[in-house]
């Protein structure tokens, strides 16, 4: 089950998805709420809901067991998803999040390039409301330059995002992504009391989340394997699909051994 975080969709997946059908895997990737092809419905926005969202494309696919990769925002909920449901997920890969609640320190080059402001913004009650209308590409765009660190996106990649959150109903989904912060931290610290027992991959992008990613993860998982790709920023599986392909693959063979299962 892979889910992709924001400001992206599943096309985050477009390298991923054929390395692991080849491995064998079903890929099943899942646009989150609100984002992509999927509709905002009529629910919230706190992540353990949309973690429910994930278990009923389980439940309709007939999928009972899986591993989650989840991209930042999808990081979360594969981390609620797993601790949730230690029976049907059986292992977690978590690619650039830190987890809400979890306090870890973003190092260097990182912290020089990861954008630090967004999250505010986007939390604060009608202002992206009124500034981002009409000015997506330089809002979107600016994020998505500067969160990639010095290698940057496809030109593709750039217009496909622009353009997914670029309707109203897709803007207004994003920013209520940040605006449950608090239920989130709840979340994430009340699990976290118990460390997950499935495997871990935490994958960090160096010019973004980097080995506070695998510090994070440390801290609410008993076993946890680390990659670090030197030349990516906040989308690794994008940016350098060579390194992180393979190592994905090898974690999934070793640890959900039977590809049939899902």
């Amino acid at each position: 089950m892979l889910l992709h975080g924001w400001p992206v969709t599943s096309f985050h997946w477009r390298s991923t998805v054929p390395a692991l059908v080849e491995a064998g895997f079903q890929a099943v990737e899942v646009d989150l709420r609100g984002l992509g092809e999927s509709s905002a419905g009529t629910g919230g926005f706190a992540k353990e809901e949309l973690a429910d969202d994930v278990i009923a494309v389980a439940d309709h696919l007939a999928i009972d067991r899986f591993a989650v990769v989840g991209h930042d925002w999808g990081g979360t909920l594969g981390y609620l998803l797993a601790a949730d449901h230690p029976g049907r997920v059986g292992a977690l890969v978590v690619e650039e999040e830190l987890l809400p609640g979890i306090d870890v320190t973003v190092p260097e080059p990182g912290s020089s390039h990861y954008p630090s402001w967004h999250g505010p913004f986007n939390r604060e009650e009608g202002l992206a409301e009124a500034l981002v209308p009409g000015r997506e590409d330089a809002y979107y765009g600016t994020f998505l330059r500067r969160s990639a660190g010095p290698e940057p996106l496809s030109e593709e990649a750039m217009r496909v995002y622009t353009d997914a959150y670029r309707p109203p109903s897709a803007s207004a989904a994003g920013l209520e992504y940040y605006r449950t912060a608090e239920a989130d931290a709840q979340a994430v610290e009340l699990r976290a009391r118990r460390p997950l027992t499935q495997p871990v991959l935490g994958i960090g992008g160096r010019f973004a989340m980097g080995t506070a990613v695998r510090d994070c993860l440390r801290q609410v998982a008993l076993h946890v394997a680390d990659l670090q790709v030197a030349d990516a920023g906040h989308y690794p599986a994008e940016q350098s699909p060579g390194t992180v392909n393979p190592a994905l693959v090898s974690f999934l063979r070793e640890h959900h051994p039977d590809p049939a299962e899902g």
